[in-house]
């Protein structure tokens, strides 16, 4: 443990100083789990998966921001510590990190990915190594307010100026009638790699929008990068409150969820809870495809998921692998998605009568991630952290008045250049 934490920086040292020595801790370490319900499904299956075997196993909770899990992760995997055996990593990160991680064909029965999605499958293979199981996987939603909706008389929004203009105009309506709390639109802002996915999904829905493309060329220096972000500037302060410069899911989920939003941009683990029975709004939501960026635009919706890793450094690779077979099994991705909305990465999941009796946005669901937007993870590479933190730290300081959008849009381009060098 001395090593690790040497390792660490301060901030993080705080997060993992509860851990006990490894040579008094539990057979197994998995860290996963921290949005929503999701630390707490992992832990019940966890101690399911315990009791069945007689291992012990110890769950590390990790930060919410995806960008603070990576470094994380980035810290203790560069110390070559054993201290934790399991990690859960986004399908971004692979490439990353898969020199830290072991191929799971090592270590899972022959038959462990029958069935899955055969692009999930792609994406955590790394030059022929498995170096992650799929476990679920995201696609950006909109969330909306039916009986706001029904109320105002206003159409489900096609468009990102129909919902600017329903959003502002639904919003003073209410606060005239007297609901001062309630705002037209909420989303992920902060400076993180949720701004990246929303970004992308603005940019996306434009006629030509785009980052980089599938080759590797730059093309985020363009009209329709510049429209999107005059759009999503003009949100903050307006029918967004300005605290959404610093909202990740959870915070934004939790104005929507006390009755203070209209609109709210999310993954869909969040359908299950602002449909629980503490929910404030709970029967009134809706959730749809996320809006066009006008006309002649598309809808953009930036694909997500994670999977579970084995470190390299586990002292009990076999053992991990067995815990990671269990936990990505049909039965427990059911039950994650039954209990959690947190979407199957099996094929057959998706014509389950039970499953889509519960999960009535299933249909359209595979719909919105058909038409899907990947983060350029793959051809980026490596260098994919310095490509997103490009992004959303240039996005950050538009929507905070920090920088003009042409500014903005020109420094981003230069920055993709200097960071791509040659070639990726």
């Amino acid at each position: 443990m001395q090593r690790l934490k040497a390792a660490l920086p301060a901030a993080l040292l705080m997060l993992c100083s509860g851990l006990p020595a490894l040579a008094n801790a539990a057979n197994l370490t998995i860290s996963c789990g921290a949005v929503g319900a999701e630390l707490q499904l992992c832990k019940e299956a966890v101690e399911a998966w315990s009791k069945q075997t007689g291992h012990s196993v110890e769950v590390v909770s990790t930060p919410n921001s995806a960008t603070e899990r990576l470094s994380f992760y980035q810290q203790i995997l560069s110390a070559q510590s054993a201290d934790i055996d399991i990690i859960q990593i986004d399908v971004v990160w692979p490439g990353m990190l898969a020199n830290h991680l072991l191929d799971l064909h090592e270590v899972l029965p022959a038959n462990a990915t029958q069935g899955y999605f055969q692009a999930q499958l792609d994406n955590a293979t790394v030059d022929g190594r498995l170096v992650s199981m799929p476990w679920f996987t995201d696609s950006g939603l909109l969330y909306y307010r039916k009986d706001l909706l029904e109320k105002h008389g206003k159409p489900v929004p096609q468009t990102w100026d129909e919902l600017t203009t329903t959003a502002r105009s639904i919003q003073q309506a209410e606060r005239e009638a007297g609901n001062a709390n309630l705002w037209g639109y909420v989303f992920q802002g902060r400076a993180y790699e949720g701004l990246t996915c929303n970004a992308l999904e603005w940019i996306g829905s434009q006629p030509g929008g785009g980052l980089i493309d599938a080759q590797g060329n730059i093309q985020v220096d363009s009209p329709a990068t510049r429209t999107a972000l005059t759009l999503a500037k003009s949100w903050v302060g307006d029918i967004s409150p300005r605290g959404v410069l610093n909202y990740t899911e959870e915070e934004g989920r939790g104005v929507f969820q006390s009755s203070n939003a209209l609109f709210m941009r999310n993954w869909p683990y969040a359908w299950a809870l602002v449909q629980s029975p503490e929910s404030a709004i709970k029967g009134q939501v809706g959730i749809a495809p996320l809006p066009k960026g006008g006309e002649n635009g598309s809808h953009a919706s930036t694909l997500g998921g994670w999977g579970l890793s084995v470190s390299r450094y586990s002292a009990e690779p076999k053992l991990a692998g067995e815990l990671v077979a269990y936990l990505t099994s049909a039965q427990q991705q059911k039950r994650r998605a039954l209990v959690g909305a947190y979407n199957p990465v099996i094929e057959s999941l998706y014509e389950d009568p039970e499953l889509l009796a519960a999960m009535p946005y299933y249909s359209q669901l595979r719909t919105i991630l058909d038409a899907g937007v990947m983060r350029p993870a793959a051809i980026t590479a490596d260098r994919y952290p310095r490509v997103s933190n490009a992004l959303f730290d240039r996005v950050h300081g538009v929507l905070s008045g920090e920088a003009p959008v042409d500014q903005a849009v020109t420094e981003l381009g230069s920055d993709l250049k200097r960071i791509k060098r040659r070639n990726w």
